[in-house]
């Protein structure tokens, strides 16, 4: 039962029709797992926290650093070279005290995994390796319990729900990790400092519609979001795989890849190609209709969250596609999808359309 003091606390969320007083208890009564401390980590822990959910497992084995600060905003200076974990319960605990807090200052491993995730409802992962990510899915799979992931890489974010009803897994989306050093991580790439809180809010949100049973999650989703032109996009994938062994799939977009790896065309050898007339190149725009009759170069308009629907249909014949979009971000999103979907050489217009008008 809610306490009165609770009733106040979360009066503000308890007058939403779809969430009520039985939603709040609900929460009380949850167990979610949080693994890493980090920058997605602060945001979901923060918001799970003030938002009531009863019990909450943090799982992280490193301590807070100076870089840190400019994106793990639940720690200060002061914090430097403590245990994140342990700092984390501390913070969190003054800012609502009616939830418990169970700290696991250790390295996730498979020995440690199902009998740590067997004690709680749904786990989250915020973790910045892939390793642990697969770690993570397969024991959520085995137990059959609910996965809220997110992901970030430089301005780029990544948000969807796993394993809930029945649905798809990480590995239906990502059959396999790439391979060794292909996937530079934070230290090595940088991030913005807002986008773990973007990430982070909303994989806050997916965990208290999935504890709450409101509205439509992520499941089977990817939420796209890239915060330096404002675009999101949503991309939908199907279960294909029966067991965590199983690494077949029909479908699946490919994890997100240094940015370099790309194949990028520039402006020149852009123009240089399409004075050809070629038959055999494929112009593809990116961007929404109504940017496109706005404004374009020519080709065709397929929307980047219609790509992998309607992408193959027109390619037939074709030996090379070029995306565009307004600042080449979008079509550089466009050559992941397609290079789990095609053989044709893709290419990513570079700087898109500001880089084609003089």
């Amino acid at each position: 039962m809610l306490e009165t003091e609770e009733l106040k606390r979360y009066s503000r969320q308890m007058i939403l029709p779809e969430l009520g007083i039985d939603g709040q208890q609900k929460l009380k009564q949850a167990k979610v797992l949080m693994i890493g401390a980090g920058g997605l980590g602060c945001p979901v822990l923060q918001y799970l926290v003030a938002g009531g959910v009863g019990t909450i497992g943090i799982v992280d084995d490193d301590v807070v650093g100076l870089s840190n600060l400019h994106r793990q905003i639940l720690y200060s200076a002061q914090d430097i070279g403590k245990n994140k974990v342990l700092t984390a319960k501390e913070k969190l605990q003054i800012l609502n005290p009616y939830i418990q807090i169970n700290a696991y200052p250790i390295r996730l491993t498979a020995d440690k995994a199902d009998d740590l995730f067997a004690q709680y409802d749904i786990v989250v992962d915020g973790s910045d390796n892939f390793p642990t990510r697969y770690l993570i899915n397969d024991a959520c799979v085995k137990l059959n319990k609910p996965l809220v992931f997110g992901s970030i890489f430089k301005f780029d974010g990544q948000v969807s729900v796993f394993n809930y009803l029945d649905g798809p897994s990480y590995r239906d989306l990502f059959p396999e990790a790439p391979a060794d050093g292909e996937v530079p991580n934070c230290a090595e790439i940088g991030v913005i400092g807002v986008l773990p809180g973007i990430i982070g809010t909303y994989m806050a949100n997916e965990v208290i519609k999935v504890i709450c049973g409101i509205g439509e999650t992520l499941s089977g989703r990817l939420l796209c979001v890239d915060a330096l032109d404002n675009s999101t996009s949503v991309f939908k994938f199907a279960k294909s795989i029966t067991s965590a062994d199983d690494t077949k799939t029909a479908f699946a977009i490919k994890p997100q890849v240094q940015a370099d790896a790309v194949n990028e065309i520039e402006r020149k050898e852009f123009d240089a190609l399409l004075e050809t007339g070629s038959d055999d190149i494929c112009l593809v725009d990116v961007r929404e209709p109504y940017e496109f009759e706005d404004f374009n170069i020519g080709g065709i308009n397929i929307p980047l969250d219609e790509l992998t629907d309607q992408l193959p249909a027109v390619v037939q014949g074709k030996s090379k596609i070029i995306f565009y979009c307004q600042t080449g971000q979008r079509s550089k999103q466009a050559v992941y999808l397609t290079k789990a979907i095609t053989t044709i050489e893709t290419f990513s217009l570079k700087g898109g359309i500001y880089n084609t008008v003089i």
